[in-house]
């Protein structure tokens, strides 16, 4: 089992070093990858979800899907909680960056394509309830904590993001059993295969402008990123085996979590003058040591599942 979720932890590791090469050689340039970004983020993703949702209504899976919405939303003000219990910093734009990093997870990038090869498309079913509140937390607290200023907080912006409208567009689909000619359901699903290679590859290159020592140096750094791939996912996954959930919804939950620091951590901290460097080792080396936790967090999940 540890091997299986390990090939496929491996599969999009060599992924992410196409995106190393690719920069390293000049191919992959800083206006590309803002360009792939923009096309993963506004189109693949909610391609993605919306596939997911592509099947017959059933009252049961309602049912779960409503349950993996609620237990997003009291994971993410645990770790919320957690972190500001156990992440300062005495300046505070590090400190903002180490919170941020810690609570939010790479759920679509690195979670959606490990929950489409375990789980299928009821993985990535219930991940995309793990989406949605993820972009809400990301644009309301998230974006208040890391500015420090309410005005950036919009219900456009919770609302209207993509990860919300493919949602929005998937729930329709799903409750009332829209039919999906051919001629539509094929491009949604081509372009939703791109969900996998494409973010790995945007990874890859931000792993190169990181300075990777500089991240190991820093104590806060690496406890933010134990705290973030380690103990917050243990946190969850006992949270929720404690409330009963088993199976599928279980093991997708603990995929979302366990995913490593999100990369709109990044653009965040760049956009809001907080710590840039800090931000950037936290998403590469989170990414980088989820090689190894994030094939073990999965493996405990599928054998108490």
């Amino acid at each position: 089992m540890f091997i299986n979720v390990f090939t496929q932890v491996a599969i999009l590791f060599l992924l992410i070093l196409l995106g190393v090469i690719l920069t390293k050689s000049g191919i992959l340039t800083k206006q590309g990858i803002t360009g792939m970004t923009d096309m993963v983020l506004l189109i693949v993703t909610p391609c993605v979800i919306i596939k997911s949702f592509i099947r017959e209504f059933d009252k049961s899976v309602l049912k779960n899907l409503l349950i993996s919405f609620l237990i997003a939303f009291l994971l993410h003000i645990g770790f919320i909680i957690l972190s500001h219990l156990m992440l300062h910093s005495e300046k505070k734009a590090s400190e903002k960056v180490l919170r941020f990093g810690a609570i939010f997870s790479n759920c679509g990038y690195m979670s959606i394509p490990l929950q489409q090869a375990l789980l299928g498309e009821i993985g990535v079913f219930y991940g995309s309830s793990f989406i949605a509140i993820f972009n809400l937390f990301i644009w309301s607290y998230g974006i208040i904590m890391i500015s420090g200023n309410k005005k950036y907080l919009t219900p456009k912006k919770m609302i209207f993001n993509p990860g919300m409208i493919g949602l929005a567009a998937g729930l329709i689909i799903f409750l009332f059993s829209v039919p999906m000619p051919k001629i539509i359901s094929e491009p949604i699903g081509y372009i939703a295969s791109l969900n996998t290679p494409l973010p790995m590859i945007i990874i890859g290159y931000h792993l190169t402008q990181s300075n990777i020592f500089d991240g190991l140096r820093s104590l806060k750094c690496v406890f933010a990123i134990l705290l973030k791939t380690v103990m917050f996912p243990l946190c969850a996954l006992g949270a929720i085996y404690a409330c009963g959930i088993r199976g599928e919804m279980l093991i997708s939950s603990v995929i979302s979590c366990s995913a490593p620091t999100a990369a709109i951590t990044t653009m965040f901290a760049s956009k809001f003058s907080a710590d840039t460097p800090l931000s950037v080792n936290m998403v590469s080396l989170s990414t980088i040591f989820s090689l190894l936790s994030m094939p073990c967090l999965i493996t405990l999940a599928e054998k108490i599942a």
